[in-house]
């Protein structure tokens, strides 16, 4: 029998299409492959450790198991660096083939994997901890999306107490000298500045181990101390302050009062009671919400976690908690470059393990409540005690977006306070 070459081509092209139309239904009765990256190196380890217990903790409830199909999960470590977060990003997309990452921890690193999430078609990249304000206030991916609260967020409140409560009028700010921190200033001096405070800005590189010419540059006229410095930076400074009798009031950074200073023995903690600062949880919340949270954290993890779960745990849980629901709400397709998948996360909107509810903005932000938090010693175990709380927090903390954006992007230099009076 002699067949044409036209119908040759058209069998061909038939079957091509078929084999096409079997490779994407196997590709979705498949795994779903998520990726994850957090800090297991550096000053943030114990942190970025805290995270992927969260992380195991939701994965565990629903058995690794959405619509049918099972998870794998792929898990990269990062050491607070955007080029080593990059770097890992890349390998799971590249060689382990995953459809969404989650993650990173710290600033500079999620504005690197915004920047690479534009660059992917397809796939899906939700936050894991990071808060720099400009990962999503400024030119945003829209295949990344962001659960937690940012940075600048964080400090909703904050300002206004120290000036309006503890009479605060110079501040001695100690920061880390990158995007988180920058955010974390900006929202602190935004308030404050406001008020007709003034702040003497003393920064320093990540990873800093020694904090006596910063401690030596105190004005003799401040009265408190801001310290934006988290991990072992942040032990560093307190334990160095606290040798040199230092007396100031602390005001902390939100992940300056975290577990992981909080667990730690040592002088710094002569100084660490009474320390006020603000953030997106507290060790002591009424809400039924955490208390069970808590509970399972500590029945999972025993004495291989912290007496309270960290603010990278609740992060990074939250951000898997959305993309859990997410999948749910698709059974677990992820076909048509994610499209339905990607405007369930644009949608969700759910509780998040502190009881405040989560929801997205445009640039897939996330808007939530911010607790203004005291530590105490509970019974012989320092924690964050809650004692105020700022609802619906959005990005632009209330005022009109341009207004906003005409503030300019947090730096070094921005904002500034007038000269000490």
């Amino acid at each position: 029998m002699l067949i044409s070459r036209r119908n040759t081509v058209a069998w061909a092209m038939g079957t091509v299409a078929a084999m096409f139309a079997v490779t994407g239904a196997l590709a979705q009765d498949g795994p779903i492959r998520i990726g994850s990256i957090t800090t297991l190196e550096g000053p943030f380890a114990t942190g970025g450790q805290d995270a992927y217990r969260a992380m195991e903790m939701a994965f565990e409830a629903i058995d690794y198991t959405i619509g049918g199909r099972q998870i794998e999960w792929i898990r990269e470590s990062s050491n607070a660096t955007p080029d080593v977060a990059l770097a890992r990003a890349r390998k799971l997309i590249e060689q382990d083939e995953v459809d969404i990452i989650i993650g990173p921890l710290s600033g500079a690193e999620g504005i690197a994997l915004r920047d690479y999430s534009r660059t992917l078609e397809g796939k899906t990249i939700v936050n894991g901890s990071s808060g720099a304000a400009d990962t999503t206030l400024r030119d945003p991916s829209p295949n990344f999306f962001r659960f937690n609260t940012e940075g600048t967020q964080w400090m909703a409140g904050l300002g206004t107490y120290a000036y309006e409560e503890m009479g605060s009028r110079h501040v001695a700010l100690v920061a880390a000298d990158y995007a988180f921190p920058y955010a974390q200033v900006f929202g602190f001096m935004h308030e404050y500045c406001e008020l007709g405070g003034a702040v003497t800005k003393l920064w320093s590189p990540l990873n800093t181990t020694d904090f006596s010419s910063i401690i030596a540059q105190f004005p003799s006229d401040v009265d408190a101390v801001v310290l934006i410095q988290g991990g072992t930076d942040a032990l560093a400074f307190l334990t160095q302050y606290a040798e040199v009798g230092g007396d100031l009031p602390i005001i902390g950074g939100s992940i300056t009062a975290d577990q992981t200073l909080l667990s730690a023995r040592g002088p710094h903690q002569s100084l660490m009671e009474g320390m006020v600062a603000a953030g997106p949880i507290a060790d002591l919340n009424e809400d039924p919400n955490w208390q069970d949270f808590v509970a399972r954290y500590r029945e999972r993890w025993g004495s291989e976690g912290f007496d309270s779960p960290s603010i990278h745990a609740v992060n990074y849980y939250t951000n898997t908690i959305a993309v859990i629901q997410a999948l749910e709400e698709v059974g677990g397709d992820l076909s048509d470059n994610q499209a339905a998948f990607q405007a369930a996360l644009a949608a969700a909107e759910f509780t998040a393990p502190t009881g405040a509810n989560v929801a997205l903005d445009h640039n897939r932000q996330a808007i939530s409540d911010i607790f203004l938090t005291r530590i105490v010693n509970d019974g012989g175990t320092m924690r964050t005690e809650a004692f105020g709380r700022t609802p619906n927090v959005s990005q632009t903390l209330g005022m009109d977006q341009d207004a906003f954006m005409a503030l300019g992007s947090p730096s070094r230099d921005n904002p500034d306070c007038p000269p000490a009076r």
